[in-house]
């Protein structure tokens, strides 16, 4: 007989799924299901966490440590089966050793978001302090973005995401939620019902999201900036702006009205591919609905300029006073609604200012050993990944790989697959 345990999704999802786990008889998981009594998951989760149990009990699945025997990069076949003592042993014998010849700052503990869980994600930056080992700057994935909705909104604060199903237009911008995260569809469709809602999809690419659009707007890759300007420049020259919204919140002045009045549809058109009467009708349209809910995604993320693209963009619910109804205004994140006290997790209270701070996403350069990327510091002779990929995720995987497979570097993967890292 089957059993039911609460449980909650460890990927790096917005959505962050309540889940009821079966637990059979066997004491193994079998199908998980969307909490119905969660207001905001609501029963509904993607199939790639409804059939987590293939993942868990899959054939391939490490059940045991592997210590690599033959040659970097030649495959499974280059490693022997090993006791968690024996490896165990072996790294703390190999960082000491490192300790010794170069300095703790020599070892990079390095991770990311393979799983979301406080103390299984960020447990590492205690284990980094507490060695006084180099420390991480994270600059993967969110970084343009956060500080471009930041700059834009103040903080990462946002609609509630259960109030897009009564809005009467979703922008999905920079996502593609059919593929990534179903709970938005599902709201989507909420809305559809009842209010008859149009849904605009803003992306370089005909994503199944796109597919599925009253509008889209398959702009150039990094000109989201353009369109967003282009944007408010009709909805200040049609009189759809809330002048009064932005005087009693915002910092539009003189100065802005005029940097927009420069930025019509027919000057964003070339930069963003699109015609002049897309740009007019996608304005018209925000600009006429009040309850206009801006969902925003981590396309913008993709480009270089993705704060610049992100700051436009989000000060466009400002501009028309989306802000002041249910189900308009915007979301890219909630993270700041909250605060954790993650001294215990993250060992903050151990000293650790002095340590070096390599970029993350310099990787390649940092394990090539730049000198201006390793801080005129030491080089990294260890390396220590959990919860990421990098061979197939960190930018630049020529250099990556390059410095993978330094003969003199110790490497230490914690996973449950045999990854292109690994």
């Amino acid at each position: 007989m089957s059993d039911f345990q609460r449980s909650v999704c460890p990927h790096d999802c917005p959505s962050v799924c309540a889940l009821e786990v079966e637990v059979q008889a066997n004491g193994q998981i079998g199908r998980v299901y969307g909490a119905k009594d969660h207001s905001y998951t609501d029963g509904v989760i993607c199939a790639k966490v409804a059939r987590y149990a293939e993942r868990a009990n899959h054939p391939d699945r490490l059940t045991h440590p592997m210590i690599l025997t033959g040659a970097k990069g030649t495959g499974l076949e280059a490693y022997r089966s090993a006791s968690w003592s024996e490896a165990l042993d072996l790294i703390a014998a190999r960082m000491q050793s490192t300790i010794t010849q170069y300095g703790a700052q020599a070892i990079w503990p390095y991770h990311y978001a393979g799983t979301m869980g406080l103390v299984q994600r960020d447990g590492l930056d205690r284990f980094r302090h507490a060695l006084g080992s180099s420390r991480m700057h994270a600059t993967f994935c969110t970084t343009l973005p956060d500080a471009g909705y930041s700059v834009g909104c103040g903080a990462k604060k946002g609609s509630d995401s259960r109030l897009m199903a009564q809005s009467d237009l979703i922008v999905v911008w920079g996502g593609n939620p059919v593929n990534t995260q179903v709970n938005v569809m599902n709201y989507i469709a909420k809305a559809k019902r009842a209010n008859n809602a149009k849904l605009v999809v803003v992306d370089p690419y005909r994503t199944r999201t796109a597919k599925k659009a009253d509008m889209h707007l398959m702009l150039k890759p990094g000109s989201d900036g353009a369109l967003a300007c282009a944007t408010i420049h009709v909805l200040v020259r049609d009189g759809l702006a809330d002048l009064d919204y932005l005087a009693q919140y915002t910092d539009w002045d003189e100065s802005a009205s005029e940097h927009f009045a420069q930025r019509s549809p027919e000057w964003a058109a070339p930069i963003t591919g699109l015609s002049v009467a897309d740009i007019e009708s996608f304005a018209q349209l925000y600009g006429n609905t009040q309850k206009s809910f801006l969902r925003f995604g981590y396309g913008f993320a993709r480009s270089r300029n993705g704060a610049t693209n992100m700051h436009a963009a989000s000060c466009l619910p400002a501009i028309t006073g989306a802000w002041r109804y249910k189900g308009g205004g915007a979301l890219y994140s909630n993270g700041a609604l909250y605060s954790i006290d993650r001294t215990l997790i993250q060992g903050l209270d151990i000293p650790h200012s002095h340590l070096r701070i390599l970029d993350q996403s310099r990787l390649g350069e940092v394990l090539c050993g730049n000198r201006q990327d390793l801080q005129q510091g030491p080089p990294v002779t260890v390396l220590f990944t959990q919860n990421t990929n990098p061979a197939v995720v960190a930018p630049d995987t020529r250099r990556v790989i390059q410095g993978l497979l330094r003969p003199d570097l110790f490497t230490v993967v914690h996973e449950q697959f045999f990854t292109d890292t690994a």
